[in-house]
């Protein structure tokens, strides 16, 4: 396993980040115990959660496993979604901030948490207020570094300026979704990662299910996240996803690797991401996430898999411009 730069902050992290969303929901406790000695064992060192993740059983869990071993790891864990019934359990107000924030100190078993994400940008909130709250956190020690998920690249730039102006710590990296479906982080967010020297941590880097395998030509269905999720099957209602699902699945063949495997080699190997994060339900799904590392992905073969799903336009559409054509206008 080899360690990376968290952007800018002088922190070193894993090439791969382990996300806990099963910890308490489709992994009891036993097997997260198994899929976190796992992940130490190949060399892991960041870990992250949520904290409406099993309605907060994996952060439980994650602060049981992580005693005695706390000074070693990055934890990262996230608030802004619902996560009781009344009016202020959610959303990015410096009211919520506070209380998720130590809520989330509670279930972890820790005095601070070292990535503290938006898990989405407040409409309803102003951005100061959010960014104070933030702020807040860092001062009592509470969080070392605000981060944000889910964010457009705009948002992300806005806060930015709106913590330098005010000499508040700023976010230091970001967490979008991004995979071989879903590619629309390279047209913004993940260029203005790369310029502003941010950390880019990519989820559902196995497109839902979909880039794991299981889908072939004869049209079977597949149990998991597309079929049992009415957010998946809208996350990825696409008609063409199931064949460039297909085709992806018979390249890796072809290569002898692990459908995982090198879905997430591709996503890794974005010049602008830091590590993709993993998911895992059992060990047999974790060993081929963790395979990922060992495959070469040379400038040809990812360009060989990128051509296997649209490339989203530039942002200004002057999609000439990609292929050389500099016109006047």
């Amino acid at each position: 396993m080899k360690y990376v730069d968290l952007g800018r902050t002088g922190v070193r992290v894993s090439e791969l980040c382990m996300g806990t969303m099963t910890f308490g929901a489709q992994a009891d406790e036993e097997m997260s115990g198994k899929i976190f000695a796992r992940c130490l064992d190949a060399g892991i060192n960041h870990f992250d959660c949520a904290d409406i993740y099993a309605d907060g059983r994996s952060e439980e869990i994650l602060g049981r496993l992580i005693k005695g071993k706390r000074d070693d790891l990055v934890i990262a864990t996230k608030a802004y979604f619902a996560t009781g019934d009344g009016p202020n359990d959610r959303g990015a107000s410096r009211y919520h901030l506070v209380r998720a924030c130590e809520a989330s100190l509670r279930r972890l078993g820790t005095d601070r948490v070292d990535l503290f994400y938006i898990h989405r940008f407040d409409d309803s909130a102003s951005l100061e207020e959010v960014l104070r709250g933030l702020e807040l956190l860092v001062q009592s020690g509470k969080i070392l570094y605000p981060a944000f998920s889910n964010f457009a690249a705009w948002q992300v730039t806005k806060a930015l300026g709106v913590s330098a102006m005010h000499g508040w710590a700023p976010a230091v990296c970001i967490q979008p979704m991004y995979n071989l479906l879903k590619r629309q982080a390279e047209v913004e967010l993940l260029p203005m990662a790369k310029s502003e020297g941010l950390g880019v941590f990519p989820y559902s880097t196995l497109g839902g299910g979909y880039l794991t395998g299981k889908y072939t030509r004869d049209g079977a269905e597949a149990s998991g996240r597309i079929t049992e999720s009415a957010m998946y099957q809208v996350r990825y209602g696409e008609e063409h996803y199931p064949r460039i699902a297909v085709e992806f699945t018979e390249l890796a063949n072809e290569l002898g690797h692990h459908p995982a495997s090198l879905a997430i080699a591709w996503a890794a190997s974005h010049p602008s991401v830091t590590a993709p994060l993993l998911g895992a339900r059992n060990l047999e799904q974790l060993e081929p996430a963790l395979a990922s590392v060992e495959i070469d992905m040379t400038p040809e073969l990812r360009a060989r898999i990128s051509a296997l799903s649209p490339t989203p336009p530039p942002a200004t559409d002057r999609n000439e411009e990609q292929v050389g054509h500099r016109p006047g206008k």
